[in-house]
């Protein structure tokens, strides 16, 4: 790697986690011409920077494609299976179980309907259809 290295930069360990659990390119098409720990590099940079997307420094990927991955991968899984994997290993070093034993869910974490009980079951009002009339 040429360029200087940010914070938010993957270690060659944790690339060596990740890495696994990333999708390969797709058959058939055009082979991957990017860098997939640069990738992630430039997403994690958004991540902690808070900064947007389009502010991505030049030394990383361009920011449409390091969005095109993030959106690709929240949409097939692939955050949800690397959070999956990594949880256990992260409570194992803190001296916990690998697995939770309870959760907690309060109103901020389930978004429900603005009305509660029967009002918010009411069945939706059949449009008229002008060959009714």
């Amino acid at each position: 790697m040429t360029r200087k290295l940010y914070p938010s930069d993957l270690t060659d360990e944790q690339w060596e986690l990740l890495s696994p659990l990333l999708p390969e390119a797709k058959p058939g098409g055009r082979p991957r011409s990017v860098d997939l720990r640069e990738i992630l590099n430039a997403i994690l940079y958004v991540l902690r920077s808070g900064c947007s997307w389009r502010m991505i420094p030049h030394d990383l990927p361009p920011w449409q494609t390091a969005y095109k991955y993030f959106r690709r991968w929240s949409d097939d899984g692939t955050w949800e299976r690397v959070h999956d994997s990594l949880r256990p290993l992260v409570r194992e070093d803190e001296g916990r179980s690998p697995t939770p034993t309870a959760a907690i869910i309060d109103s901020q974490s389930v978004k429900t309907t603005g009305k509660g009980g029967p009002a918010a079951m009411t069945p939706a009002r059949r449009l008229k259809d002008e060959s009714d009339t």
